[in-house]
C-alpha cells in the first residue's frame, strides 16, 4: 500500500458514521440552512434592505414582518437573509486565503525541517500570531478605511499560521513512514513527495479545520462590523446590527435577538458539523464510538 489514501470500503464506513452522528447530522441541517438563506437572498428577499419605511419602524414581529422592522423601518429577517450571505463571502474567502498561503508554507516547512526555511516560516507564524485579526483589521482600516475587503484581508492573514501549523505538523508526523521512504528512494523530489503523498493524507485534517475557522471568520466578521471595522452600510451584516440595535435593547429586543440567534446557530452548525467530521475520520474516534 502506496499511501493513506481513503479506499472505498473505508468510504463507504465513513459514509454510515456520518449517519449515525448526530453531531454532524445535526450540525449538517444547521450549516445548509444557513447556506440556503444565504443563497436565498441573492433572488428574494421579503422587502428590499435599502428600503427605508419610518411609518412602520420598531414593528415587533408580525405576519407582515417575521423579525419586525428597524428604527428605519427595514425588514429584519431580509437584513438577516442578506447578512448571511455576507458573512460566508467574508469568512469563505478568508478560509480560502489561509489555506491556499498557509499549506503550502506548512508543506515547505516540514519538507525542509530544522533548516533556515523551517525557522523563517515558524517565527513568522509567531509573529502574525501576536495580533488578533480585530488588532489587524485597525491597522489595515488606519490605513486603507474601513470595508469587507479589508476585513477579508485581515481575517485571511490571521488564518495563515493556522494552517501553517497544522500541515506542517501533520506532514511532520508523515515524512517517516516507510512509502514517503520508499518514494525518496525512487528518486522523488520533496516538492513532489508533498504534493502527491503528503497532501493527500491531511486533506481530512484540513477538512475539518477548515470547518471550524469558517465558524471562527463568521465571528470575526460580526465582531469587526461590530466595531464599525467590517461590512459597512448599506449592505447589512449581523455584527452591525447587532451594534445598531444596543441602544435600543429595552424598548425594541427583537433587534438584537434575531441577528444574535443567527450568529448562535450558524456558529453551532459548523462546529457541530467540524466536531462530526473530526469524529469520522478518526478510525479511533469511531471505534470508541
Amino acid at each position: 500500500m502506496s499511501d493513506l489514501r481513503v479506499e472505498p470500503s473505508l468510504r463507504a464506513g465513513m459514509v454510515s458514521a456520518a449517519l449515525r452522528s448526530p453531531s454532524f447530522m445535526i450540525g449538517s441541517v444547521l450549516t445548509v440552512l444557513f447556506v440556503f438563506v444565504a443563497l436565498m437572498s441573492f433572488v428574494w428577499t421579503p422587502y428590499d434592505v435599502t428600503q427605508l419605511d419610518i411609518a412602520n419602524k420598531l414593528k415587533t414581529p408580525s405576519l407582515t414582518h417575521w423579525f419586525g422592522t428597524d428604527a428605519f423601518g427595514r425588514d429584519i429577517f431580509s437584513m438577516v437573509m442578506v447578512g448571511a450571505r455576507v458573512s460566508i463571502a467574508v469568512a469563505l474567502i478568508a478560509v480560502g486565503i489561509g489555506i491556499v498561503i498557509g499549506v503550502p508554507l506548512g508543506l515547505l516547512a516540514a519538507a525542509r525541517h530544522g533548516s533556515l526555511i523551517d525557522e523563517v516560516v515558524m517565527r513568522t507564524n509567531d509573529l502574525v500570531f501576536a495580533f488578533p485579526a480585530l488588532l489587524m483589521a485597525i491597522m489595515i482600516t488606519a490605513v486603507f478605511g474601513p470595508s469587507a475587503v479589508n476585513a477579508i484581508i485581515a481575517i485571511g492573514i490571521f488564518n495563515i499560521p493556522v494552517f501553517a501549523r497544522l500541515s506542517r505538523g501533520a506532514a511532520l508526523s508523515l515524512w517517516q513512514r516507510d512509502y514517503i521512504l520508499a518514494a525518496r528512494v525512487a528518486g522523488k523530489g520533496k516538492t513532489l513527495i508533498s504534493a502527491e503523498h503528503i497532501l493527500p493524507n491531511i486533506t481530512n485534517l484540513l477538512i475539518v479545520q477548515g470547518t471550524i475557522q469558517f465558524s471562527l471568520g463568521i465571528l470575526a466578521e460580526a465582531a469587526l462590523a461590530y466595531v464599525g471595522l467590517g461590512t459597512q452600510p448599506p449592505l447589512p451584516s449581523w455584527g452591525r446590527m447587532l451594534s445598531e440595535a444596543q441602544t435600543m435593547i429595552y424598548i425594541a429586543p427583537h433587534l438584537a435577538i434575531f441577528p444574535g440567534l443567527a450568529i448562535v446557530f450558524t456558529v453551532l452548525g459548523l462546529n457541530l458539523m467540524g466536531d462530526g467530521l473530526r469524529d469520522i475520520f478518526d478510525p479511533k474516534l469511531r471505534r470508541a464510538r
